[in-house]
């Protein structure tokens, strides 16, 4: 709340201020006590269960007890084996917990094998995917050229969209 005098808050001057303001992106508005941050993290994808929507390697920043939807992709503990953390996609909250299914019908290692997932170990919510810029021939000076890199920035950074219709729980 703004102080009486004008350019303060809490009777500080502005310029006096020890910690900056949490920009407005960093507050979750609704589903809780208002601007109430939740941490982001980032995590990397190991293994094949999520392609073609995210490949090993990728980067994803997480947002850590997000509300999960229907179509999220999500962080979550696997039932069985509660040290390893696996992504999948959260297809349908049922009774007791989130069915998930990995975009890739062939991996496994899904809801099809481990049956509805508990609420309390699906962790955070995928915001956004980050593709680092993949290893691989540049020229004879050492470097990328423009079309490559240009190629790479056009699909490096995307957010993580839900899912088609055709991904529903089986």
């Amino acid at each position: 709340m703004y102080g009486a005098e004008r350019g303060t808050r809490d009777g500080v001057p502005e310029e006096d201020r020890e910690v900056a303001e949490v920009p407005e992106w960093g507050r979750v508005s609704g589903g809780g006590r208002a601007g109430r941050r939740r941490p982001l993290r980032v995590v990397e994808v190991t293994g094949p269960s999520m392609v073609p929507t995210l490949y090993h390697g990728d980067l994803l920043l997480v947002q850590y007890g997000a509300p999960v939807r229907p179509g999220d992709v999500v962080i979550l503990r696997h039932p069985f084996q509660q040290d390893l953390l696996v992504v999948k996609r959260a297809v349908e909250q049922r009774p007791g917990g989130w069915w998930v299914r990995g975009d890739n019908t062939f991996a496994g290692g899904d809801s099809t094998d481990y049956g509805v997932v508990p609420e309390e170990l699906v962790l955070a919510r995928v915001r956004a995917r980050y593709r680092p810029l993949p290893k691989g021939p540049t020229s004879a000076k050492g470097q990328r050229s423009v079309t490559e890199l240009l190629g790479w920035a056009v699909s490096a950074v995307r957010p993580v969209r839900s899912a088609s219709a055709r991904l529903r729980a089986r």
